[in-house]
């Protein structure tokens, strides 16, 4: 796993990389005195793991959490034990090491990134897989696989790094993409309208100017896709 350090200590980086250089699977890739030159790099390369120390002057270690989009797993290494709660706040975050860390417990933390990382892999191999016989679908939420009938999905919307799934009862947000989802359901029986809505296209009660109507759901149509609508209507 490749992983950097960003610690204004000198001293603390040096003893990071020595606990880092006892465990094989790490790769120590670079190191930083301060956040805002870590970012600069992560804009440019990926890394796996980043051990990062909380009171750094300037922009904090939590600053720099909160800046990034798509966090890798991140160790907080810090001499002050107060924030240990919070810090489990942010998903990303993964342990907490306090000053002076023991080679003991770095290598427990390692055991916990590496399991955290297998029950990722397997949750990114099915996110959503597809039922037998393709009336289902099944939703990841919180590490539990929902099952959801095909009929009864009424609109899909993008909300960022997320979808909400919305059935005729409740609303999922899970944590995937448009375009993946979308490869998962019947062509005819979904049709997206709008660069961040699929519907039903069974369940439209009625189609207004650029907009229809799906229950309660007011979803609108972009002008790219109003054609491939009107053409699967079943006009008079």
């Amino acid at each position: 796993m490749n992983c950097i350090i960003i610690d204004d200590e000198a001293m603390a980086r040096a003893i990071v990389k020595q606990l880092c250089s006892k465990i094989p699977m790490l790769n120590v890739v670079e190191e930083f005195d301060n956040a805002i030159c870590a970012i600069k790099f992560l804009n440019q390369q990926d890394v796996d793991v980043i051990f990062l120390d909380i009171h750094m002057p300037g922009f904090s270690g939590v600053d720099f959490v909160q800046t990034l989009k798509n966090p890798p797993k991140i160790v907080l290494t810090t001499s002050d034990t107060n924030f240990a709660i919070a810090a489990y706040e942010y998903e990303c975050i993964v342990d907490y090491l306090v000053k002076p860390i023991t080679q003991e417990r770095f290598e427990k933390c390692i055991t916990k990134i590496t399991s955290t990382s297998n029950l990722k892999v397997q949750q990114q191999l099915a996110p959503i897989p597809e039922s037998v016989d393709g009336e289902d679908l099944y939703i990841n939420i919180d590490r539990r696989l929902i099952k959801l009938k095909l009929k009864e999905i009424l609109v899909i919307e993008a909300k960022g790094d997320y979808i909400d799934v919305k059935t005729e009862k409740e609303k999922y947000r899970v944590h995937t993409t448009l375009k993946k989802i979308k490869e998962k359901l019947p062509g005819k029986l979904f049709l997206q309208i709008h660069r961040s809505y699929i519907i039903n296209f069974l369940k439209i009660i009625d189609i207004e100017d650029n907009s229809v109507l799906i229950a309660k759901n007011v979803v609108p149509i972009s002008r790219s896709n109003r054609p491939e609508l009107m053409r699967r209507l079943n006009l008079l």
